[in-house]
């Protein structure tokens, strides 16, 4: 599990690098104005699909059940399963898509219901869904293939192929957008030209790996009733986080112009540790949780959830303490450019320390959520997720005035944190999670590391590093490198000082595994 870990972390952390380049170039030539609010609401719609639908509700029921079929069944009877369900799935979302299109001006009047109608960007936003939502046909199909590879334990070329999706992006806006003369177009037509990559790369991925899938006449069997099923009621679930999100996005368009933006921007940022390790930590347990449970292997599922937890809460805690403190500086040094202002910069700063309260909360819920999708539970995580879905949206409106642009993602961190708590009690009641003392010790040594670290970090940001880093100019490049640097070396000592981590045995094993990966090359 730590090498698939390590391994999807590893490509989803290039991925979120190209994404933070993709941004920068979003936020040099749109700022933070009506056209980039436009551009993030349509932008918003199908990835808030492919992340509900997709990689949530669909993979949270299609993994155990295809991880299980291949255990008692065997590989010919998941791959028939894996082709009726890929085509299925594409009648579906072809017919969403289709009238999505037909109706997108009432879409766009749902999910920016504060945009005036009669604005411009309200309009440009229609214009813009319209472009980018055949992207969720084309994604959601790509989570599916995805599931299988990573059913088959082929984690890394399902995580590869997501990288496409920024270098495509990036194209657009560079090569596309002087031909136009329009980067929110350029930028939106890179959104669906990326979804047919995304899909090529993992159907190759799979055919190479012998699960080509096949279309067949979409029929809804017996296990794609199970599915569905499934699907339906885990939708909230598996995927509240992306509904908080969008609650955010329509109370913000509420706000003043430019607070879509600002919560944008900073949550690109939250979403690298939690798109890394929520990522990592929930995509390799859930096929080996699946497999721990369809086995009876009681105990091999409780060592894995509290080995997936030890490996996530190692970088989060400091990502989030970081993140806290350094907000500013990390937000001015990579989106202040161009049309991208220092107030910008300052009030986008304010939304990333809301979210990265959170953060810790975040990427628990995709480590203890697999616990209920492991064994066909996904009615308890929709409870939950109503619960915290109506609480987010009443801290939405209790905080929206009083914080503005800061309040949607404070509303989103506490109800991430009143989510995963509930989902604890709930497992340890049905003996369904049994953290060990180890783990807990060790956390709580984390915890403690990355408070020394935060104080490091607190006093240097105070001093010339500081001011340095939200100037204009190379040197904040250089200013923010050095405080990163010196924040991962405070951290490094205290876990050495708190027996947390043996750093030499860890550079020695890590050595001999690079070692072994060349002489198996050679």
């Amino acid at each position: 599990m730590l090498k698939g870990f390590l391994t999807v972390g590893g490509w989803t952390m290039l991925s979120r690098v190209l994404g933070l380049v993709r941004d920068q170039l979003l936020a040099a030539f749109l700022g933070a104005g009506p056209v980039q609010d436009a551009y993030q609401v349509a932008f918003r719609l199908p990835n808030m699909f492919r992340q509900l639908f997709g990689e949530g509700a669909l993979n949270t029921a299609f993994v155990p059940l295809f991880s299980a079929m291949l255990t008692t069944e065997g590989p010919e009877q998941a791959r028939r399963f894996a082709s009726e369900t890929f085509s299925v799935l594409l009648t579906w979302l072809t017919l969403i898509a289709v009238l999505g299109e037909l109706f997108m001006p009432q879409v766009v009047g749902v999910i920016a219901a504060g945009f005036p109608m009669q604005g411009d960007r309200f309009h440009i936003a229609v214009a813009l869904s319209r472009i980018t939502f055949p992207y969720l046909v084309l994604i959601c199909a790509a989570a599916l293939v995805s599931g299988v590879l990573n059913g088959l334990h082929r984690f890394g070329a399902a995580a590869a192929a997501y990288v496409s999706f920024n270098v495509v992006g990036i194209a657009a806006i560079l090569l596309l957008a002087p031909l136009t003369g329009n980067v929110g177009q350029a930028a939106a037509w890179g959104v669906t030209a990326s979804g047919v990559v995304q899909l090529g790369l993992l159907l190759l991925a799979a055919r190479r790996a012998g699960f080509r899938l096949m279309l067949l006449p979409p029929r809804l069997t017996a296990r794609i009733h199970t599915l569905v099923r499934r699907m339906a009621i885990g939708c909230l679930g598996s995927g509240i986080s992306q509904i908080n999100l969008l609650v955010d996005t329509i109370i913000a368009s509420y706000l003043p112009p430019g607070s879509v933006s600002f919560i944008y921007f900073a949550d690109r940022i939250n979403q690298l540790p939690l798109g890394v390790l929520g990522a990592a930590a929930g995509t390799t347990l859930l096929p080996v949780l699946s497999r721990h449970v369809a086995a009876q292997d009681h105990e091999g599922a409780h060592g894995a959830q509290n080995r997936a937890i030890d490996y996530a809460m190692v970088l989060t805690l400091p990502a989030a303490l970081g993140m806290i403190v350094l907000a500013h500086p990390i937000i001015a040094t990579l989106f202040q450019h161009g049309a991208f202002t220092e107030r910008d910069a300052m009030l986008s700063a304010q939304s990333l320390r809301a979210f990265a309260i959170g953060l810790p909360a975040f990427v628990l819920i995709k480590v203890l959520a697999p616990g209920f999708f492991a064994r066909g539970d996904t009615a308890t995580p929709v409870r939950i997720g109503l619960f915290t879905l109506t609480l987010n949206f009443i801290l939405n409106l209790l905080l929206m005035h009083p914080l503005r642009h800061a309040g949607p993602p404070l509303a989103s961190a506490l109800a991430a944190i009143v989510n995963v708590a509930t989902l604890a009690v709930l497992l340890r009641r049905r003996g369904l999670l049994r953290i060990a003392p180890a783990t807990l010790s060790r956390v709580a040594r984390m915890l403690l590391a990355a408070l020394f670290m935060a104080a490091t970090l607190l006093m240097l940001n105070l001093t010339a590093l500081g001011p340095l880093a939200v100037r204009h100019g190379p040197l904040r490049i250089v200013a923010l490198m050095a405080l990163v640097a010196a924040g991962m070396l405070a951290y490094g000592i205290a876990l050495q000082t708190l027996g947390v981590m043996e750093l030499r045995a860890a550079v020695t094993t890590l050595r001999a595994r690079l070692g072994r990966r060349r002489s198996r090359t050679a």
